[in-house]
């Protein structure tokens, strides 16, 4: 996911995933030295290489199974960047598969409401010796390098993390970002695909503490392993895997939910008559 603060339009984004982006055309949209731009890109954890004369996304020259993942999920006291802020974030680097690096902390937080504390545990109490939002914002960014972004429902956590980033004084987020949620709809047919249903029906972590940082990334974790064990051979780079994510058809749903008891279902039907 590029957002806003990336310099080039969507199409020659389309060409640095796939065919190529020539010289001219970049040097068309960028009015620096291009080396600085390539620098301070990867700064914020993207790498553009030159390849026969044009340029990529290095991701779409790198096996899927020899890229680093970064499985993240953030807790926050409210959904406005404006006003809220991230409470605990979780993250964990995957490479082949396997768990290479952790990284968790709660941030401190004046105030959390009822709700959000109901939701997440978390009490403002619980905050109050953890690191500033830009001490583990710092310390997060060095973890997640230029490592591929995955979350559930990606496009909250990338967003509210690089917004984070630029409140703490710090550039925006550009790594390139994966949705769990898109690639288990295409590769797992489940009757939902909340993160906490997915874990239950799959048996992906018995131990789950929902709307915890790192418990949930430890299910996602679990989901991408599951997911990308049903993936077409076809599929072989980084860039494959995100253009799959967004492209590929989703798999049908059930019509009914496998995880609902006979009695409730019977009770719900009953109640959906009664209501008509």
């Amino acid at each position: 996911m590029l957002n806003n603060d990336f310099s080039l339009d969507a199409k020659s984004i389309s060409k640095l995933s796939s065919k190529g982006l020539s010289l001219e055309s970049l040097k068309q949209q960028i009015n620096e030295d291009i080396d600085f731009n390539l620098e301070l890109w990867h700064s914020q954890g993207l790498e553009i290489v030159k390849h026969h004369g044009y340029f990529y996304f290095a991701t779409k020259f790198i096996s899927f199974n020899e890229a680093e993942f970064c499985i993240v999920d953030i807790e926050t006291n409210g959904s406005k960047i404006e006003k809220h802020q991230i409470i605990e974030i979780g993250a964990v680097k995957v490479k082949n598969g396997i768990i290479t690096d952790r990284f968790e902390s709660l941030v401190k937080c004046e105030t959390i409401n009822e709700h959000i504390t109901a939701i997440t545990g978390i009490r403002a109490e619980d905050t109050q010796d953890a690191p500033s939002l830009q001490e583990v914002l710092y310390k997060f960014k060095i973890f997640l390098g230029d490592s591929i972004f995955i979350a559930h429902d990606v496009k909250f956590d990338y967003r509210f993390v690089s917004l984070s980033l630029q409140k703490v004084g710090l550039e925006p987020l550009l790594n390139r970002s994966l949705c769990s949620l898109a690639l288990a709809e295409r590769t797992l047919s489940s009757y939902r695909y909340a993160l906490s249903y997915l874990s239950e029906y799959f048996n992906l972590n018995p131990n789950a503490t929902h709307h915890r940082a790192m418990s949930d990334v430890i299910t996602t974790y679990e989901l991408f392993l599951l997911s990308i064990t049903n993936l077409d051979k076809k599929i072989r780079t980084v860039e494959d895997l995100i253009k799959f994510t967004k492209t590929a058809k989703r798999l049908k749903r059930p019509k009914l939910n496998p995880l609902q008891t006979e009695g409730n279902r019977e009770r719900r039907e009953d109640s959906e008559a009664y209501s008509e």
